[in-house]
């Protein structure tokens, strides 16, 4: 397995981890002391390798009777040196009474030794380049008395595929003028973030706040309640599974008291199976109408969210804006590159890992969002589109990820400790935290190894930035802000941003 290999960004190949200083191309038994011979003893299994599925292989092994006794031995000899029985020294048990004493001992023993053995030799001999562990179930297996050892097992493997030329590759870079009015309109939604609500006694607008008790149903029965949601008067309203379109329409003028409903349809990725692609009643029953007020730019402000003045602070907000653009270009490279990938190969990805990963494919979306300056209520409304294609989104994730990782592995390309330090800094600075903080936070949850495969990414990335043929495009406009997404779901318990976004 490569060192590359971040699982896919989390799994690792057991089967390649087990500390042995044995030699696979030499059997050292006769020069190696009692107790050492089964562990340098070079199998004489055999195996059988067949494809069982995308990525998949299934594996038959047979361990021959000379191999077997060879590791009994050593086994036997181990718990002859080491046993403890009342009326003998140790060392002085006789053999009978050990492996009568020990059976089961002796018996775990050496099954475990076999495997690992056996397993390593597999996994050299036979080139398997696994991603995770054989599905091996370990204690239903029994090393026979007498005659052979066989078993079987599947295990995942990464995908084989030709990688064409990646170098001076044609891109489509897209470009975009940051311009006042972009300053000025993310600036403003900036400090929203530090504005205050109040009630007010009039209908609510567009832009405005509305607290409301929701409920859920489906063919007529309750499916969910939310209780006091606070939600922005916005044109959709996005739920983790499901959205509302026309919600600004749906909300304007209503008061405390009213009463409103919608109906979504639940995203056919949803985790609830029995909900997917339901039609969903939803009906709010509206408690308060709020009006947000942004803080004033006075000296006090600017010095509490760090910047000197006005003109300090549209200026940081315009960093942030490149920043952003970087990230849509790298994003845009990512996908280009893939699609030129799978112009020539097409390979599949095991259902069974896509599921395993759709929490690390969300990591790495939230983790870059962060990194690029994007505001709470942005990463929300990102990670609530992502939600709904879930499976989808994490099968291209993940074919990106291998497609970068085998270009990292080619080039030898490595993650230095001053790499991960000036990631983590440019997301501090970006967050108004110190690198400290957000580093014990990361790995307090975890996320250390995210960060890690997510800039071995862009190493790659950026090696094939480095060599590319650009034709600037127009990017898209910034898009303004007509979702209003809320970390609610409608189908039930709601799925926690895994990387909590914190203001200053």
């Amino acid at each position: 397995m490569s060192d590359h290999d971040h699982d896919a960004a989390h799994d690792h190949d057991h089967a390649h981890d087990h500390d042995h200083s044995h030699d696979h191309g030499h059997d050292h038994s006769h020069d190696a002391p009692t107790g050492e011979v089964a562990a340098r003893h070079k199998l004489s299994q055999q195996f059988e390798v067949t494809d069982s599925g995308p990525c998949r292989k299934h594996v038959k092994v047979r361990i021959p009777q000379s191999d077997i006794s060879l590791f009994r031995e050593q086994a036997i000899g181990e718990y002859l040196r080491m046993a403890v029985v009342p009326g003998f020294r140790p060392g002085r048990v006789p053999r009978s009474l050990v492996e009568k004493r020990f059976r089961k001992e002796v018996a775990g023993q050496l099954r475990q030794q076999l495997l690992m053995e056996s397993l390593e030799q597999v996994a050299t001999d036979a080139n398997l380049d696994a991603i995770n562990e054989p599905a091996l179930d370990v204690e239903a297996l029994e090393v026979p008395a007498e005659g052979d050892f066989a078993y079987e097992f599947d295990v995942e493997v990464r995908p084989v595929f030709d990688l064409p030329s990646y170098r001076g590759l044609n891109i489509q870079r897209p470009v975009r003028e940051i311009t006042d009015a972009d300053v000025n309109a993310y600036r403003d939604r900036y400090l929203e973030q530090f504005g205050t609500l109040t009630p007010i006694d009039e209908p609510a607008q567009a832009g405005d706040f509305v607290v409301a008790d929701i409920r859920f149903a489906a063919n007529g029965a309750e499916v969910n309640r939310i209780s006091a949601q606070r939600m922005r008067v916005r044109p959709i309203l996005r739920f983790q599974d499901a959205e509302v379109t026309g919600f600004a329409e749906l909300m304007t003028g209503v008061t405390p008291g009213q009463s409103r409903t919608a109906s979504t349809t639940v995203s056919l990725e949803a985790p609830n199976i029995e909900l997917r692609g339901e039609k969903v009643e939803i009906h709010f029953e509206v408690q308060d109408v709020l009006r947000l007020k942004t803080p004033e730019l006075s000296g006090d402000f600017l010095s509490q969210i760090g910047v000197d003045d006005a003109a300090q602070l549209d200026e940081e907000v315009r960093s942030v804006l490149r920043n952003q653009l970087e990230l849509e270009q790298r994003q845009a490279v990512r996908r280009q590159v893939l699609e030129k990938i799978t112009e020539s190969a097409s390979w599949e990805l095991p259902e069974s890992l896509v599921t395993r990963q759709v929490s690390n494919a969300r990591m790495r979306d939230l983790l870059e969002m962060q990194e690029a300056g994007y505001t709470d209520e942005q990463i929300r409304e990102r990670d609530n589109a992502m939600l709904h294609n879930r499976v989808s989104a994490t099968r291209q994730a993940l074919k990106e990820h291998f497609v970068l990782d085998r270009i990292a592995t080619d080039e030898k390309l490595e993650v230095t400790p001053a790499d991960i330090e000036d990631q983590i800094s440019r997301m501090a600075r970006q967050r108004g935290e110190s690198a400290r903080k957000i580093r014990a936070r990361m790995e307090k949850q975890g996320l250390m190894e995210n960060l890690h495969a997510q800039v071995l990414e862009q190493l790659a990335v950026d090696l094939v930035v480095s060599s590319a043929v650009f034709e600037d495009v127009p990017a898209a406009d910034e898009p303004q802000a007509q979702v209003e997404a809320i970390s609610r779901s409608v189908c039930g318990a709601a799925e926690a941003i895994p990387v909590p976004a914190t203001t200053a």
